[in-house]
């Protein structure tokens, strides 16, 4: 096994920044917030800071920021925080299982969900959603940008369309840390470990107006919204991460994605991407290679230092194929063939152009023993 290694699997986790990791260790109080003596006022301090930096970032009021263990816990709250009474629930079929799995619980509890189709490039059609609103509906929740194949969702006109009429919108922006995310929507997720902070801590925004029941009950932390003790630290190490995620110039690893797709379609032939070609996520390139199984690539390629998902992180250990390229419409045969690549800030040319290299290799090798030969005409169902 080689030493060496080259981590692309950013979208399943990035690393903790150096940054980051300062201002956690400068933590050194113990106490509780909640506490009334000097530490505990100090420690109170501390998180009120953290939470007001959030909320200039969002441009919203510091009360309005919940923080939570993390993105699935925030999209939890969200949904079913707001899904009290019977009612309707708008949603696509690409949404990360956070809100796919929470929207079939309601599901069973007597609620009725929309699951939207999308486009061959994994954009839902505003129009759509707006077709689908009834008088029952209490929730539109519709993903800033994809996980797996990183389509940037049209989030701005979504949320006018919510205003209109007068409902609730919620985005799980996990994935769009380092995006604008003055996006005018109602309820907002996002999580530390996607933004090179702490695993284990996430916030959901809710504007004041927007009433959710509590998932936990206890001691009325977090606005009465999120009882237990707040994780100070990490709430610090978020707070910090997205302060630099917000900064981060974009540009550098978009140019360096799209070298890396351009050099794998010139020196590997029967490729495709998956995806918007330009609405997608800076570090986002997922790439089906046909007449191969992707985890044999992901085997491959981790033998080599190279570090990849074939999508999810929370579905990677699954070999049935991703349910969001199934979604845009890819054959079975040709979705087994998927690799996600997610750079990174560290990321660099000469890596990625050993990527290439090693990942040529690998793939005609594995097509030398496959049964199955598609043509790029037979990627769609």
């Amino acid at each position: 096994m080689t030493t060496k290694i080259i981590y692309l699997d950013h979208a399943a986790s990035t690393p903790l920044d150096p940054a980051v990791k300062k201002e956690m260790d400068a933590i050194k109080t113990y106490a509780n917030p909640s506490a009334l003596h000097q530490l505990g006022l100090e420690a109170k301090e501390i998180l009120n800071n953290s939470r007001s930096k959030i909320a200039e970032i969002l441009n919203c009021k510091p009360e309005e920021i919940i923080f939570t263990s993390g993105g699935t816990e925030s999209i939890n709250l969200a949904i079913k925080g707001i899904a009290q009474n019977k009612g309707h629930i708008i949603t696509s079929k690409i949404e990360h299982p956070a809100v796919l799995e929470t929207c079939k619980f309601l599901e069973k509890n007597g609620f009725s969900v929309t699951y939207l189709d999308v486009d061959k490039d994994g954009l839902v059609n505003p129009k759509d959603i707006e077709k689908a609103i009834t008088k029952e509906t209490i929730l539109i929740s519709i993903m800033y940008a994809n996980n797996e194949i990183g389509t940037i969702q049209p989030v701005k006109e979504i949320a006018k369309i919510a205003k209109k009429h007068n409902i609730p919108f919620h985005t799980d922006a996990c994935q769009a840390g380092f995006l604008d995310l003055n996006i005018n929507a109602d309820l907002i997720t996002l999580n530390g470990s996607k933004i090179y902070g702490p695993k284990g801590i996430g916030i959901l925004y809710k504007k004041k107006s927007i009433q959710l029941e509590p998932l936990m009950h206890g001691g009325g932390q977090e606005f009465h919204l999120r009882s237990g003790t707040e994780n100070l630290t990490n709430i610090v190490g978020f707070a910090k991460a997205l302060e630099l995620a917000q900064k981060e110039d974009n540009n550098k690893i978009i140019k360096l994605r799209d070298y890396f797709i351009e050099k794998v379609q010139k020196e590997i032939p029967r490729t495709f991407i998956n995806g918007h070609k330009k609405e997608r996520l800076p570090n986002n390139a997922n790439i089906s290679f046909l007449d191969v199984e992707g985890e044999s690539i992901l085997l491959y390629l981790d033998h080599k230092g190279i570090l990849v998902s074939t999508g999810s992180a929370c579905s990677s250990e699954k070999l049935e194929i991703s349910h969001v390229l199934d979604a845009i419409g890819i054959k079975h045969d040709a979705a087994h063939g998927s690799i996600r690549f997610s750079l990174g800030k560290s990321t660099t040319k000469e890596e990625l152009d050993y990527v290439v290299k090693e990942l040529k290799q690998i793939i005609q090798s594995l097509r030398m023993l496959s049964p199955i030969h598609l043509n790029k005409e037979e990627i769609r169902k």
